[in-house]
């Protein structure tokens, strides 16, 4: 039987997924957009290994999987949900909704709404072990921190409004539980037939990141989506 130590080995991991989200939120409500993403991809990597340490040292646990659903929650849905926050500060409020403009950027916490429900029904439901039924939550928090760090310009010009800024966040939160197929990047094998769609995925992600910079995750989110509805199973 593992260790003690041997046995925290993984929950550490996810504590410091945890640790990365609050710091992105901290970031977040500080409009330092780029750090907040910077600490949502931090707590991704963290997020990746600390089931696949589990596995490998096989010393998985059902607290481990309550404590990895929490500190997604904080880094995929809370870190998210506080950027779209402090963009609604920022972006131009329309004529029409300025009697809720000071209460409007609390409909950003939807997003930390939607990611909890999302992450429960992830964890309960059995179809979900080699693809997706919504959006996963750190695909969602990606696309918000680079959004707000790459098209923060776009975002702030006279174009763009609280209503689009709005229709977004409504948009997103309700992908996230949304009875979508999405695929999934596990590779059983690097054969084509068996991971065709992924390899399209990757082929085209690599020259939008070349082109958007800190924007490309939210470019590459965006692919992402549109990918899974055009491949999914009628």
């Amino acid at each position: 039987m593992p260790n003690a130590v041997v046995r925290n080995i993984p929950n550490t991991i996810t504590c410091c997924n945890l640790f990365c989200g609050c710091i992105a939120c901290y970031m977040a409500f500080k409009s330092e957009y780029e750090l907040a993403l910077l600490f949502i991809v931090s707590g991704a990597v963290f997020d990746f290994f600390d089931g696949m340490t589990a596995r490998m040292l096989h010393v998985s646990s059902p607290i481990g999987k309550e404590l990895d659903s929490l500190a997604d929650d904080i880094t995929f849905g809370l870190a998210p949900a506080a950027i779209a926050f402090s963009l609604f500060k920022e972006v131009n409020c329309p004529e029409f909704l300025r009697p809720i403009e000071d209460i409007l950027p609390y409909s950003a916490f939807l997003i930390a709404v939607f990611s909890a429900l999302r992450l429960a029904k992830f964890n309960l439901d059995e179809r979900q072990t080699s693809s997706f039924i919504g959006m996963p939550t750190p695909a969602n928090a990606l696309f918000w921190g680079s959004l707000a760090a790459g098209a923060h310009n776009f975002l702030t010009a006279s174009y763009f409004n609280a209503a689009y800024l709005f229709v977004l966040v409504v948009v997103m939160s309700l992908l996230l539980v949304a009875e979508l197929p999405m695929f999934s990047l596990k590779f059983k094998d690097l054969s084509w037939k068996h991971n065709k769609v992924s390899y399209i995925f990757l082929i085209v992600s690599v020259p939008l990141l070349a082109v958007f910079r800190l924007g490309g995750f939210a470019a590459v989110i965006v692919w992402y989506i549109i990918l899974s509805a055009l491949t999914r199973k009628r």
